[in-house]
């Protein structure tokens, strides 16, 4: 069934509309008509089971038919991934939203070369970077739609002085230890998974050695990705694959 994407305040009314791109992929991309049936995706954990109703050049009815709630996320997974070369953060995104990552936010590294962009800049690419998550959210099917933050320094988003049940940081350090160990110990303390994660992941040659010192420093466990070199989108499908392998495996 096609997917469409509506936010939640669009989506009250027992009539629902798709209007602008929306609108225009069902009608003239997809060719949809009266009587074909849709899945919208609000994002925010409910999926609308709908038939398309009406339908003119730029808008679209529809008429709810089911209205299904998803549980709660299990674990609320930041993802503070550093901005890489090109367009390769939109394919990260991508994929953490098919992982179902909670937050992204996009780091300016002392390696990252666009931290001489402006603020409307940022906002730009930030943008984009939401109708990339948009997109992957009605392929994937996931109700929820991960939180796209504006570009922001290590340092800057640790002055916020936000709480992580257990902090990781994607290491090349020698004491970097095997994520299921913290995993492990979190739950041998707790007697349960933890239900806030970060993990951190560097751009290609990796945060500086004050970086990781002050990421560390804020509490952040060094996990080790093996005994090869990742690339940066390899490091991030990594970690997120191995933080959902645990804390859903986990009875």
């Amino acid at each position: 069934m096609p997917r469409f994407y509506l936010p939640p305040d669009q989506c009250a009314d027992p009539a629902l509309f798709l209007t602008g791109r929306e609108a225009h992929h069902a009608i003239r991309v997809m060719r949809l008509r009266r009587g074909d049936s849709i899945t919208v995706l609000d994002g925010a954990g409910t999926e609308f089971r709908c038939k398309i109703e009406e339908y003119d050049r730029d808008k679209v009815k529809l008429a709810v038919t089911e209205k299904i709630s998803a549980p709660p996320l299990p674990c609320q997974i930041t993802l503070l991934q550093a901005l890489p070369k090109g367009k390769i953060i939109e394919s990260i995104i991508q994929k953490a939203t098919e992982l179902g990552v909670f937050r992204i936010v996009p780091l300016l590294s002392e390696h990252v070369v666009v931290t001489q962009l402006d603020a409307k800049a940022l906002r730009q690419r930030t943008d984009k970077w939401r109708l990339v998550a948009i997109e992957a959210i009605k392929q994937c099917g996931s109700p929820w739609l991960p939180q796209i933050e504006l570009p922001v320094t290590p340092k800057q988003f640790l002055a916020y002085h936000e709480t992580f049940e257990l902090p990781l940081i994607a290491s090349l350090q020698s004491h970097s230890r095997h994520p299921r160990e913290y995993f492990q110990a979190f739950q041998g303390k707790l007697g349960r998974m933890p239900r806030s994660i970060s993990i951190w992941v560097g751009p290609e040659g990796d945060f500086t050695s004050d970086e990781v010192a002050l990421v560390t420093s804020s509490g952040a466990l060094p996990v080790s990705l093996g005994r090869l070199v990742l690339r940066t989108e390899t490091a991030a499908i990594y970690c997120l694959s191995i933080v959902n392998y645990e804390v859903h495996s986990s009875g």
